[in-house]
């Protein structure tokens, strides 16, 4: 849920006419950031808020009924389809390229998709690019079985980079100075994903490979060639929220933040 921050950011964007010809989101990055492409100010927000006290969205009984925390065939299909829908032909029709990152299971990489239509295919990417360890199941696409993409990459700015994009806008969900530790729950990992060694050793590995992303985008912020969103402190909010209290309250920094940010970010992307 410090997605939210997110959702704040990037509706600040939306409603300043700020456009990107391409963007990679990573778990809440990708089910939330999608809405830019498809030019859906205020949905994210609006969906969590009316959503967060269902326990088919996110919940324990969603968790020991379905397997997954956060209610695949509700998240994924009932709300983008029938409830709060999500606007795949202006998502379609936006020339903006949007990627999300997942994980794959059997060798602990990073798989990234390129997703055109917003829809069938497309939703089980972005599901799977937010499904954390433990209280989601993997999902299936063709030949992989697919987790959290933060396991692997979770600030995919060279990606992007080698993808040809020179001026990248990075947002980040912990402060600047954040420094990411080793997975608390890496010996329960260990037991439940034992036939999936690649996976687990990415697991062991993430905090090393985050905090390395961290110092490789700070020095491209250094350089003139990325700029950086992050909240001013730690969000202090968790994987689930019931309280629109607190949802309202981050998607509210992410707001704040780059509103207070606009001016310098105009000034980073006018440069050639």
């Amino acid at each position: 849920m410090r997605g939210m921050f997110t959702a704040g950011v990037i509706d600040v964007l939306m409603e300043n006419g700020i456009s990107f010809d391409g963007g990679v989101g990573v778990s809440a990055g990708a089910v939330f950031g999608c809405n830019l492409k498809s030019g859906q100010h205020g949905r994210v927000i609006r969906y969590n808020l009316k959503y967060c006290r269902d326990w088919r969205f996110a919940s324990m009984r969603s968790l020991i009924t379905t397997g997954t925390l956060y209610g695949a065939e509700f998240c994924y299909t009932e709300i983008p389809y029938k409830l709060d829908l999500f606007d795949i032909p202006a998502y379609r029709a936006n020339p903006m390229e949007f990627y999300c990152g997942c994980t794959d299971m059997e060798t602990g990489k990073a798989v990234f998709r390129h997703l055109e239509k917003g829809d069938g295919e497309d939703l089980y990417w972005f599901m799977a690019s937010a499904s954390m360890p433990i209280v989601s199941e993997p999902v299936k696409i063709r030949h992989w079985k697919l987790l959290d993409g933060g396991i692997s990459d979770s600030i995919p700015l060279r990606f992007l980079e080698n993808k040809g994009y020179d001026r990248n806008l990075v947002v980040l969900t912990q402060p600047y100075n954040f420094v990411k530790k080793t997975n608390k729950a890496l010996p329960l990992i260990r037991r439940v994903y034992k036939d999936y060694p690649a996976l687990v050793n990415a697991v062991a590995t993430r905090h090393m490979r985050y905090n390395r992303e961290r110092a490789y985008i700070k020095s491209r912020a250094a350089s003139g060639d990325a700029f950086i969103i992050c909240p001013p402190e730690p969000l202090r909010i968790g994987s689930t929220e019931h309280d629109p209290r607190e949802l309202i309250r981050v998607y509210d920094i992410g707001r704040q933040t780059m509103l207070e940010e606009l001016p310098a970010l105009r000034e980073f992307l006018n440069k050639r």
